[in-house]
Parts: structure tokens; C-alpha cells; sequence
């Protein structure tokens, strides 16, 4: 690669990385549902101008948002708050022993014996920070509804690959306008003060959200869809084990979030299965981590 893509992923890794201690942050003042039905609204408007209607695919993107916009982001976000964005960034990284499992199932994949350990190393580490004793402000209920979230994740993948070719734009386009009205109406029915809270909001909440829409989506994604082009799968996706480096370095710098021994061990492992899996590369690999 030359440098200056390194640098360009190198880059996109460190939006989505720190992507989650932004999150983290901003759930301080926005309930979860609203604040991801804002940060929906706000990337539907930026780029739909830009992107075509996807004629015969309306179904699909439809059938994508529910699992994405609808399973994931809630329970992801639900997760976060009883998570810190450190540990967060690490168990969500689940998705990809979850994807490798689905293509076996899917698609026929086979896993074999090097995968599957990887799998087994993956999940022993997210166990061994769940059983940390829930350390700093993270408990194992909202561990286990991000390792819910991861599994989401990866079968939204199945989906995008049951479409074809599609444009990244345009898919996260009218996904984003397709999940905002199921984000206000679990908003509605769960969550209360709605209006105080954008009222109220910070600079610093708003400021998030725009990080979240600008950054971690719609910058990171002008930056690394070429790069994925471009480039061989090998050369790409193992820029996304730095994830949850930065992931960890931003919850403990900018949160003041604790770093103990079982987090490192446990994301240790974690970070290994996960490289195992993906040097085995499976026909399916999750193609970005998000909040």
C-alpha cells in the first residue's frame, strides 16, 4: 500500500475507534434511541441529495435497516450505557467469529479447526472481562446485549451480500431514512423527556452527534470504500484490529475510564481471535466496526 493510504486507514481506524468514547459521552445528555434517531436524520440529509433511489433493491435496504437501524443500534446503544466505550470497543468485535459462523451456515463456509480456535480465544476473552467483576462502570447484562448487538452486526453483512453490488452511500442513505422512524418509535415508547433533552443539550452533545455523523460515517467511509477497492481484502481488514486500540486508549485518555489487567488480557485475546479468523479469511468479514 503506499503510504499515504496507511496513513488514510490508519486514520479511518482512529474516527471509528474513538467513535465510541464520543458515543459514550454524548449518551451523558441524549437517551439512546433519540439520539441515534438524530444521528440517522442528519446522515439521510446529508447524503441523500447525492445518491441515486435504489430502484429493485428498495426491499433489501428496507429488510436492512430493521436489522441494523431496528436489532443493532438498539441494543448497541443500550449496551453502551451500562458499558464503558473501552470494554465496548472489544466485545463488539464479536462480529467477526459471528459473521464466520453465519457464512458457514449461509454460505457454506467451511470454518475449519484454525477458525474455530480463534472463535473459542475470542469469546474466552470477551468471558474473561465479563467475569472481571464488572469493573469500572461496566456490568455483564449490558456486555451481553453488545455481544447481541455484534451478532446483529454480522448478520446485517449476510445481508449486504445477499444484494450485490451496491453503493456504500447510497445503502447507508436510505438505511439511515428507513431507521429513523423505527428509532422514534422505540424512542417513544421506551424513552421519556425527549424534547427537554435536545433543549437542554450541550454544545458538547451536539458536538458528538456531528462527530458521529461527519467523522466516524460519513468521512471515514469517503476514506476507506476506495481503499477497499483498490486494495486486496488482505491488505484492508486487518487495519480493523486497531479499532479497538484506539477504541480503549480513547475511553481511558478522554473518559478517565479505569484499565485493568483483566481488560488488557481479555482484549488481548479477543483482538488475537479475531486476527486468527481474519487471516483465515472467511467469505464473509465484517467490513467495518461501528457505534
Amino acid at each position: 500500500m503506499r503510504p499515504v493510504h496507511v496513513l488514510g486507514a490508519l486514520f479511518v481506524m482512529a474516527l471509528w475507534g474513538t467513535n465510541f468514547a464520543v458515543s459514550r459521552y454524548t449518551l451523558r445528555e441524549f437517551s439512546p434511541m433519540i439520539m441515534m434517531a438524530l444521528r440517522f436524520a442528519a446522515v439521510a440529509l446529508i447524503l441523500l441529495p447525492f445518491v441515486k433511489f435504489p430502484r429493485g433493491q428498495i426491499k433489501q435496504i428496507l429488510a436492512y435497516s430493521f436489522v441494523l437501524g431496528g436489532v443493532h443500534f438498539p441494543l448497541m446503544l443500550h449496551g453502551m450505557v451500562g458499558a464503558e466505550a473501552s470494554t465496548a470497543s472489544i466485545v463488539i468485535q464479536l462480529q467477526v467469529p459471528f459473521a464466520s459462523l453465519l457464512a458457514a451456515y449461509f454460505f457454506k463456509d467451511t470454518l475449519g479447526w484454525r477458525r474455530g480456535i480463534g472463535m473459542a480465544i475470542a469469546f474466552v476473552g470477551v468471558a474473561v472481562i465479563a467475569l472481571r467483576g464488572g469493573g469500572g462502570e461496566s456490568d455483564p447484562f449490558h456486555l451481553a446485549l453488545i455481544v447481541l448487538a455484534a451478532a446483529a452486526f454480522s448478520f446485517s453483512n449476510i445481508q449486504v451480500k445477499w444484494m450485490g453490488t451496491v453503493d456504500p452511500f447510497q445503502l447507508n442513505a436510505y438505511m439511515a431514512l428507513f431507521a429513523v422512524p423505527q428509532l422514534l418509535l422505540y424512542s417513544l415508547l421506551l424513552e421519556t423527556g425527549q424534547v427537554a433533552q435536545i433543549r437542554s443539550a450541550s454544545w458538547g452533545a451536539w458536538g458528538g452527534l456531528a462527530y458521529m455523523v461527519i467523522a466516524s460515517t460519513i468521512i471515514a467511509y469517503a476514506i476507506w470504500q476506495p481503499m477497499v477497492r483498490k486494495y486486496d481484502v488482505n491488505q484492508t481488514v486487518p487495519f480493523l484490529m486497531l479499532v479497538p486500540v484506539f477504541g480503549v486508549a480513547s475511553g481511558v485518555l478522554w473518559l478517565g475510564e479505569a484499565m485493568s489487567w483483566a481488560l488488557i488480557a481479555g482484549g488481548a485475546l479477543v483482538i488475537t481471535g479475531v486476527g486468527i479468523i481474519l487471516i483465515r479469511r472467511p467469505k464473509i468479514v465484517v467490513a467495518r466496526n461501528t457505534v
